[in-house]
């Protein structure tokens, strides 16, 4: 799938942020802050993704909408990449800059690419739909080992989300 919302196209850089410092009179931000955890691709590891990504939150003195937020995301992408992917292990990123905060889902790979679906009336499927509906821009990539990607998915910054 192509970078970018795929409901609602977004005015969002869908490259990855530039680690260097930036500068904005409006909202000086010196350094880009990352998370970085690896868990098993079990259904058991969606709960401890979500906590993990709350707690990191919590310690960036990020408020309760965005952690709120966050986990939700997280939930979605690990809970993806665990169903529908054939990886051992996922690696989920957080990365807060200047103006947006990014959460990326590593797998190792399955048959397709994430897409969005009609569910009906079903529970499941609906992730994509979640995610489309929080989220300033999505997308995924390859990464360009086997059939792995990385899926993403990135929140603006403003005074809605203070991070």
């Amino acid at each position: 799938m192509a970078s970018g919302n795929a409901l609602t196209p977004r005015l969002m850089d869908p490259r990855p942020m530039d680690p260097r410092p930036q500068t904005d009179d409006r909202r000086p931000h010196p350094h880009v802050r990352r998370f970085t955890f690896e868990l098993p691709a079990r259904t058991s590891s969606v709960a401890r993704a979500r906590l993990l990504a709350h707690e990191r939150l919590t310690l960036w003195g990020c408020g309760e909408d965005i952690r709120d937020t966050v986990a939700l995301v997280v939930s979605e992408l690990v809970t993806n990449a665990v169903v529908h992917t054939a990886s051992a292990r996922v690696i989920c990123e957080l990365r807060e800059g200047h103006d947006r905060l990014r959460i990326a889902v590593h797998d190792e790979g399955g048959p397709a690419g994430p897409r969005m679906r009609d569910c009906g009336e079903e529970e499941r499927g609906r992730g994509l739909l979640l995610i489309d509906a929080v989220c300033s821009a999505w997308g995924a990539d390859p990464t360009g080992h086997g059939t792995g990607r990385v899926v993403w998915a990135e929140l603006a910054h403003g005074t809605e989300f203070p991070c």
